[in-house]
């Protein structure tokens, strides 16, 4: 599936037609809508009852490796919200099994990859010939994309290479990402490049699967990259991200960049050519979009957390988030980071209700 499309900017006026498709779509390009489209980050979760019923019966890992379960629960999430894109059930980690990398999911304490990579040994040992173990996330996405048939946008994901990479480093979860940074910082050590470049060549592959089974946009999730500096950034994390959503794009379809605490990061996630750069909750947003450039179209930003709140602080939040947008083309309501557990489903269609019925004086494209 080739396309001209070459990332923000390569065609400011290009012919309508050619970039024909959802709300969301559109919106991805910087395209005039009708109205802010809307989908929530996690929006299939524990919070929903219909999903704590298949969870009596499955593990998440099943959920994900069973294709008609894992459509299942992204069309019953985004049918009862009532969104305008369906991102597919999976985990970030999927990728690292075919990688030769076991993990689990042990309660309370999140995955844990039970060896760690932590040498230019381990490195070296890792596959990139597996890619096709993944079939299954193909196989959920093109029942997701046969169901709803353009009627809303159908969105893929992966990791980034340096958010993947930390798991692998680390184990699981970490504060201060000691591990992942003595690797990185390892000056005579090619292991950290290494690392970066098989990932890209996984994660290129599983996008492209994800791509041919019908996802129109591809999100690429570096949950982990705050934990950077900017020139940690630059020089450790920036050309892999670059180089894995340019493959991306060449596939001729959009790329969403998101990560967490990365205020100072923007210009240079943006610098990678992302169509849409995602943005959490701790700065305004158009603050945030000032900082990404305005060729980018944006995501976000509500802070999950105001979704617990009284519904007219909650609408007092989201009609600030789009006045901060002004109608700009190119504006993606969300989250500035994942619905949680006990969130109140009330709310969250509430906000989609919001979202839809908002009108502002005097928008321009």
């Amino acid at each position: 599936m080739e396309s001209a499309h070459q990332g923000p900017g390569a065609d400011e006026n290009p012919d309508e037609n050619l970039f024909a498709g959802s709300r969301f779509l559109r919106a991805c390009l910087r395209k005039p809508v009708d109205r802010t489209p809307i989908w929530f980050l996690r929006q299939a979760g524990r919070y929903m009852q219909e999903y704590r019923d298949v969870r009596k019966h499955h593990t998440l890992i099943e959920i994900c490796k069973q294709p008609d379960l894992a459509a299942e629960v992204t069309i019953t999430a985004a049918e009862k919200l009532g969104v305008d894109a369906a991102i597919i059930f999976a985990d970030l980690l999927l990728p690292l099994e075919p990688m030769g990398l076991d993990f689990e999911f042990q309660a309370g304490e999140g995955p844990v990859v039970h060896h760690p990579v932590r040498t230019a040994e381990n490195v070296r040992l890792l596959r990139t010939d597996r890619v096709q173990d993944l079939d299954y996330v193909a196989r959920a996405i093109q029942k997701v994309a046969t169901h709803f048939r353009d009627r809303i946008g159908v969105i893929g994901f992966c990791g980034a290479p340096f958010t993947l990479a930390s798991y692998m480093i680390e184990g699981g979860g970490s504060r201060n990402y000691i591990e992942t940074k003595r690797l990185m910082y390892g000056v005579t050590s090619t292991a950290w490049g290494s690392l970066l470049d098989k990932l890209v060549n996984v994660l290129t592959e599983y996008c492209r699967m994800q791509v041919q089974a019908g996802a129109e946009v591809i999100q690429i999730f570096d949950s982990w990259v705050g934990s950077l500096s900017l020139v940690d950034y630059r020089d450790y994390a920036f050309e892999a991200s670059k180089r894995l959503i340019r493959a991306v794009q060449q596939m001729g379809v959009p790329v969403i960049y998101f990560g967490v605490e990365t205020a100072g990061l923007l210009g240079a996630m943006a610098s990678t050519g992302a169509d849409v750069i995602g943005l959490d909750w701790r700065q305004p947003l158009d603050e945030g979009w000032r900082a990404v450039g305005h060729r980018h179209a944006v995501q976000g930003n509500l802070d999950p957390i105001t979704l617990f709140a009284p519904l007219e602080i909650i609408e007092a939040r989201v009609g600030e988030i789009l006045r901060a947008a002004g109608g700009r083309a190119g504006h993606i309501f969300n989250l500035g980071h994942g619905i949680v557990p006990a969130t109140p489903v009330e709310n969250v269609q509430a906000v989609v209700r919001m979202v839809r019925e908002f009108r502002l004086e005097g928008a321009h494209a």
